[in-house]
This record gives C-alpha cells, sequence and structure tokens, in this order.
C-alpha cells in the first residue's frame, strides 16, 4: 500500500507534480550550498505561509519551526479566512490548507520527513474543524450555478473551471485517506481521532441531513449534468469514506465470520482471501497461430512413426513465455470457427501424428520442496439444501414412486448407496447468511402480527442504504456513465460525459513533448477512475449483501438493468494482455489496471450468480471468446473469476465447444470451487429450462419491494394500529405545526373551514 504522501501523486497530473518538487530541490540545493558557506539562517521563505495575507505575523517562519501553539493558531486564522466572501482570496487560503495537507514538501529535505509531516498536519486539520468548514465549502460549491452556466457558455472545459472544486475534494481526500491509515508510531490522541472521524462520517454529515457517503455520491450524479468536474478526485473519496466508514475486503471477511457466529452457523471451511493468495496462476490457453506451428510440426513429424504422445496439459506452459506476440492474433480468436479449435486438439484423422514435448525445464528448486507442497483441490466443495432436495426427490421418484416434499431426513425404501450418497451431501452442506436472511423475511412477511417489528441495527451500511434509496437508480447510473467513458474500447461521442475536464489544460499543447505528457496525463485519468468506480461498486455490493440480501439485490437489479453486464464484457473486449502489461516498467503489471479487471469480474460475478435468465445473458453476448483472451493473463487472482465466470454458463455452449476447449475445462476444475451435484461439465436437460428474463427479474423485484415496505415504509401497519374514540383525548393532542403557521392561519380557515359546506345530516346519519 503507498504512503498518504504518495497517493496525492495519483491525483494531479504527472507534469505539475514533476515541477512542484522540481522547484522544491533546487531549494534544497541552495539550502546545502548556503549552509556550506557558513550561513546560520536559511536563505529561502516558506512560500505557502505568504498565501494567505492576513498571517504577517509568522510569514518570515518555517511550518516546522513553529511551536504546537502557533501551529494551532495559524491553523484557526485559517478557518477564519475561509469563510470570506471573495472567491479568490478563499481560494488562497484553501491552497495553504492543501500545503499543509501535503507535508510542507518545501521545508522537508526527505520523503520520510513529509510523510511524517503530512500525517501530523492532517491530525491538526480534522482537530480544529478544517473537515467540517470544507464539507460546507463542497455544498456551496455544487450550487454555484453561476461557475455551471459560465462552464457551459465556453468552447472547451479545462482544468481553470474546477480549480476550487478540486483543491477542496484533495484536501478531503488527503485527511480520509491519511486518518484511515494505521501506523505502529501512531499517538494516542490520533487513535482517539480516528474513531470519532470515523463516527462522524458513518453518521450524519454536518453539511445536512445526508450521510457524507451519499452525499460524495450525490456529487456523481450532478457531476454527469454539470459537465463532470473534478470526477478523480471525488471518486478516490468515495472509495476511502467507504473503505473508512464500512471497511474494507479484509474487514469483510471478519464481519462476515462475526456475522456467521450470531446465526449459530458452522464457520466457513476456508479463508477466501489466503486460499486466492496462494494459488498459481496458470499458462494460458494456445493460440491459434501456436496451433498452426503445432500442425505443420507434426506433419513434418509424421515418418518417424513413433507412438503418439500425450497432449501436454495447462500447467506444463508454465515455464514458457505467455507474453507472447499475438496481438494481431486475438482477432482471430473471436470468430466462431477460430474458437473451435482454440485449444489445440488433435485432429482425429491425425492420431498418427508425432507431436514432441517441449523440453523439460531445468528445476529451480529441489524436489524435495515440492513435496512439501499442499496437495488437493483449494476449495471445500459445497452442498445447498435445495441440491440435497432435488436428489432425494429425484431418488424417490425412482426407487418408491412418489415423494415426500422438503423431507431430507427419510431415507426409508432408499438403497444402501442413495444413503451414503445422502451422508456425503450433508457433510459438505453450506448455509449462506443469504439463505437465512431470505428464510427469515418469508416468516415476518408471513407472521406480521405475531413476530412483531424486527430489530434493525443502526450500523454504517444500513445508513448509507437508507440514504441512498430515494435516488439509488440515479446513483447507479450516474457510476456506469463515467465508467463507459473511461473505458479504453469507448469512442467519444458527442452526448458522452467529458471526463477529461479536471485533466486537460487551458492552452491545448503545441510540441509533441507536451502532447506526450498530456497523452500520459489522459491514459492515467480514465485508470484511476475505471479503478475507482469498481473498488466502489464493488465495495458497495460486498456489504449490502452481508447487511441484507434484498439490498444487495436491489442494487444488482439496477446494474442489470443499466445494462452493466454488457458494458464489463465491452471493457474486456480488448487487448486486455497489453492493457495489463506495463511497458517500460521493471514491474510485470500495470498494478492500477489489474485491480480494476479483478473487480469488474468479481461485479459480474456476483451479478450472475445463481441467476439463470443473467446467465443466459452471457452466453447472448457471446462472452466465452472474450473471457478466454482474459485467460491470457499470468495471474492467480484474475484467472479464478474469468473461469468462474466460464463455468457457470459451460453447460450453455455446447459439446463442441466444451470438446474444443478440453484446457479450459481442466484448469476450471483445477481452481474453481466444486458443486457436488452441478453437472457443469455435462449440461444434461439444459433445454428443459425456460429463458424467462422479465419473469425471474419480475418475482425478484416483488421481494425486494416487500422488503423495502416492510422495513421503511412507516405507514404500513397503519390498518392494524388501534384508534383513539374518546373526543377528550384526540382533542387533547398536541399537533406539531410548522413555524410559520401563525402568518397564514386566517387564510387556512378561511379556505379550509369557513368555504366549506357542511353536511348535517350525513354527520347524523
Amino acid at each position: 500500500m503507498l504512503d498518504p504522501g504518495i497517493l496525492f501523486s495519483l491525483l494531479i497530473p504527472a507534469n505539475l507534480f514533476h515541477v512542484k518538487y522540481k522547484v522544491s530541490e533546487n531549494k534544497r540545493a541552495a539550502d546545502v550550498q548556503a549552509q556550506s558557506q557558513g550561513h546560520t539562517k536559511s536563505p529561502r521563505l516558506t512560500w505557502s505561509l505568504s498565501l494567505c495575507p492576513c498571517l504577517s505575523a509568522v510569514r518570515r517562519r518555517r511550518w516546522i519551526e513553529l511551536g504546537q501553539e502557533q501551529q494551532r493558531a495559524y491553523v484557526m486564522r485559517l478557518l477564519d479566512a475561509l469563510e470570506v466572501t471573495d472567491r479568490d482570496k478563499r481560494l488562497k487560503v484553501a491552497r495553504a490548507i492543501l500545503y499543509l495537507a501535503q507535508g510542507v514538501f518545501d521545508e522537508c529535505d526527505t520523503d520520510a520527513d513529509v510523510i511524517h509531516w503530512s500525517r501530523h498536519n492532517v491530525f491538526l486539520l480534522y482537530d480544529m474543524g478544517i473537515f467540517t468548514a470544507l464539507l460546507e465549502l463542497l455544498s456551496m460549491e455544487m450550487d454555484n450555478n453561476q461557475a455551471c452556466s459560465s462552464a457551459v457558455r465556453k468552447p472547451a472545459i479545462s482544468l481553470a473551471d474546477s480549480t476550487e472544486l478540486r483543491v477542496l475534494l484533495t484536501i478531503m481526500y488527503l485527511m480520509v485517506e491519511t486518518i484511515r491509515l494505521q501506523t505502529e508510531d501512531d499517538r494516542p490522541e490520533w487513535r482517539t481521532a480516528r474513531e470519532a472521524f470515523k463516527t462522524e462520517l458513518g453518521l450524519f454529515a454536518n453539511i445536512g441531513v445526508e450521510l457524507c457517503a451519499c452525499a460524495l455520491m450525490y456529487v456523481s450524479m450532478a457531476f454527469c449534468v454539470r459537465l463532470s468536474l473534478c470526477v478523480c478526485v471525488h471518486l478516490k473519496l468515495c472509495v476511502c469514506v467507504l473503505q473508512f466508514t464500512m471497511g474494507g475486503f479484509e474487514e469483510l471477511q471478519e464481519m462476515k465470520v462475526r456475522g456467521r457466529e450470531r446465526l449459530s452457523l458452522p464457520p466457513l471451511p476456508e479463508d477466501s482471501i489466503k486460499v486466492v493468495r496462494s494459488m498459481r496462476a496458470a499458462s494460458p490457453p494456445a493460440s491459434a497461430m501456436e496451433l498452426i506451428e503445432q500442425q505443420q510440426q507434426a506433419k513434418r513429424g509424421r515418418r518417424s512413426r513413433r507412438p503418439l504422445v500425450k497432449q501436454d496439459s495447462l500447467d506444463t506452459y508454465n515455464e514458457r513465455d505467455p507474453f507472447k506476440n499475438d496481438d494481431a492474433r486475438d482477432e482471430e480468436e473471436d470468430g466462431e470457427e477460430a474458437d473451435s479449435g482454440i485449444e489445440g486438439e488433435v485432429d482425429p484423422l491425425d492420431r498418427d501424428v508425432i507431436i514432441q514435448p517441449p523440453p523439460p525445464p531445468p528445476p529451480l528448486r529441489p524436489p524435495t520442496e515440492r513435496a512439501s507442497l499442499p496437495k488437493g483441490l483449494p476449495w471445500a466443495p459445497k452442498v445447498r439444501e435445495k441440491d440435497i432436495e432435488h436428489f432425494l426427490e429425484t431418488s424417490r421418484n425412482k426407487f418408491i414412486g412418489f415423494t415426500l416434499g422438503n423431507d431430507t431426513e427419510t431415507l426409508v425404501g432408499l438403497p444402501r448407496p442413495i444413503h451414503e450418497s445422502v451422508k456425503t451431501l450433508k457433510q459438505h452442506k453450506y448455509v449462506s447468511i443469504a439463505e437465512m436472511q431470505i428464510k427469515r423475511e418469508e416468516e415476518l412477511q408471513q407472521c406480521p402480527m405475531t413476530l412483531g417489528e424486527e430489530d434493525v441495527d443502526e450500523t454504517p451500511t444500513e445508513i448509507l442504504y437508507l440514504g441512498m434509496l430515494p435516488n439509488l437508480s440515479q446513483y447507479v447510473i450516474a457510476l456506469l456513465k463515467l465508467l463507459l467513458a473511461a473505458a479504453p474500447t469507448s469512442k467519444a461521442k458527442t452526448d458522452s460525459i467529458n471526463i477529461l475536464a479536471d485533466v486537460l489544460p487551458e492552452e491545448m499543447p503545441i510540441t509533441v513533448l507536451q502532447s506526450m505528457k498530456l497523452g500520459i496525463d489522459v491514459n492515467r485519468h480514465k485508470e484511476i477512475i475505471v479503478k475507482a468506480i469498481s473498488a466502489l461498486l464493488l465495495l458497495l455490493l460486498k456489504h449490502l449483501k452481508l447487511n441484507h440480501i434484498y439490498q444487495f439485490e436491489i442494487v444488482s437489479q439496477h446494474l442489470v438493468f443499466a445494462n452493466c453486464i454488457p458494458l464489463i464484457l465491452k471493457f474486456f473486449n480488448q487487448n486486455i494482455l497489453s492493457y495489463i502489461s506495463e511497458a517500460g516498467d521493471h514491474n510485470q503489471f500495470c498494478w492500477r489496471n489489474l485491480f480494476s479487471c479483478i473487480n469488474l469480474l468479481r461485479i459480474l460475478n456476483k451479478l450472475t450468480k445463481w441467476k439463470h435468465s443473467r446467465t443466459m445473458m452471457l452466453v447472448v453476448f457471446k462472452s466465452a471468446p472474450i473471457l478466454k483472451r482474459a485467460l491470457k493473463v499470468k495471474q492467480a487472482t484474475m484467472q479464478l473469476y474469468v473461469l468462474k465466470l466460464l463455468k457457470i454458463q459451460t453447460k450453455y455452449l455446447g459439446r463442441q465447444w466444451r470438446k474444443s476447449n478440453m484446457k479450459t475445462m481442466s484448469a476450471i476444475y483445477q481452481k474453481v470451487r466444486h458443486r457436488l451435484n452441478d453437472d457443469w461439465a455435462y449440461g444434461n436437460d439444459i433445454d428443459a429450462r425456460p429463458w424467462d428474463f422479465q419473469a425471474e427479474e419480475c418475482a425478484l423485484r416483488e421481494s425486494i419491494e416487500k422488503f423495502n415496505s416492510r422495513r421503511y415504509d412507516k405507514n404500513q401497519n397503519g390498518e392494524f394500529a388501534p384508534v383513539d374514540n374518546c373526543l377528550q383525548s384526540v382533542l387533547g393532542q398536541r399537533v406539531e405545526l410548522p413555524e410559520d403557521f401563525h402568518y397564514s392561519y386566517e387564510m387556512w380557515l378561511e379556505r379550509e373551514v369557513f368555504s366549506q359546506p357542511i353536511q348535517w345530516e350525513g354527520l347524523l346519519q
């Protein structure tokens, strides 16, 4: 994980960051020269202290030389200066605060000093109430229609149109990210401040009744309307707020363990994070050109008439170079005619062809070390309760001739092998938290009076869902629009969102070097947007699924209806190997793009898991060749989620596809968890299952609406509430009237009482 001081370099153009540190290095060189000449006082003056005109007392002193009380007094003056009406003066003060949050790098000599002063200053800024003031300024900036209209009238939007907004969001991002990260040398007061800040972000924000994270997601929707000003920093801030308030992936695993303990469920069979980290990447399937070369070598070797050698497996390619130059050959693999022979199966007519195996690679470690590696499959198999019921129903129909419904205990009349099978299935039975939540929801729907109201814990996830629910569809559509605009395969359209507003300078580059720098900034800007949106959606889905399954389902359904599935497939319909491999770097992968791809694959898995109609969408959109190209990336985690997506649609791709892709089938068997009753490799009786997308989604929508109505609709139990028929108690109730009612009560009496005819006969009847 990067340090907070280095993380800021991801948010600003690379050339600007280079210039700042170049100036700092020149000043350090001047310091060294002055000290070598015997000067005791540094000739440089801290330029940031002169940004605020009201601070003449400390203008000639360095920040690191000030005492604690002097620093607090300086920050207090900055806080007072933030409330001025002059926009330019307010921007100067905000830039001074940003410089403090960055660690006063102009006065530091090493990166460690910058990080130290950044943490010190950030906690000081939070203690003095800077974050609350920034939230208020952010709300004012979002309501600034004048700036929006002036930006619309311009022929092109540039960095200058969102200067103040970028400064505010950058300070907030640095504060959240710095306070969120824990270090060993944290002071006790910093730990207390961290917990207080976490509670403040998780509860209601100071800018209104909306949550901080919900307000930031509202900014997403507003940016889509207001030309996407400063969307990059804002999305990173949203991810940091969600990670801080609700927890990251490590915390999610711990929360899942505690949730199963509360429901008295057996513990998880393994830690999924540890299993994925210990996996070894498999080599990708052979490309079309490799198969042609292999067939030509086979024809040349017919004369030797040696016995047929077995084809090398997927793992034997581990020692080969997976990054072969087959960019131009990727397009040939998209067609169905090329996909049938992609795995390099031997033609039945050439069974006497000799296929020379590759030479064995030199051993990298002694054989004794390999014997100590764990053997067997990485995942323990799982069985659902529905699988056991279906198995017993089929067995009873076959051997007895009738069924017993959902009874999984009675085995009378069944042969002994069936008893052993049921015993094995029950040993690997897995009950998820989602199944318990669905069962509980059905009970609450059936017996609302007997079971009473449900006690809902006010967790940060629950509060966030409640705040997002009214505008949930707009949030989802806004995020997907930004993701579409930042996808590498997307083409610029007139109605697309301008996501480059906070990258493009006021004057376009005129030299080749400037154009190259701008191109690098634009590509990195898009990569950061994709990374932030994918992490935001994945964190949101995982937390909502753990909190309640129907909260997860409503977000998933909004994503599906907004065409999230074809959008992710469009993202992967490119040369994914060149997108992830970073040219000219010592690392094997570009960590940012690899992280984005894994997140998008996990989102696609969550949307399609146990959903037959959505799985068929993968088949209809011809995702198999697109996902197979993603297997060229030799990274275990990414390959795992690609193989999961291929497994759920394997039975619908036909026998010829399975026959031609045996290496992929073998990789699925080795890496993906097994369901004991799942016939994914055979596809028996799949034609009998209808594909009614509308019926499945409507049934799911009905369950979601019942859940939302029962839990969040306050007027749903009005018919069950007792009725007070006593005139004295009814008239004695205190009614809350609005503050301005006494100004218009006479008009109200005239309109609602005196001008309305009263049917006294009707009252008597």
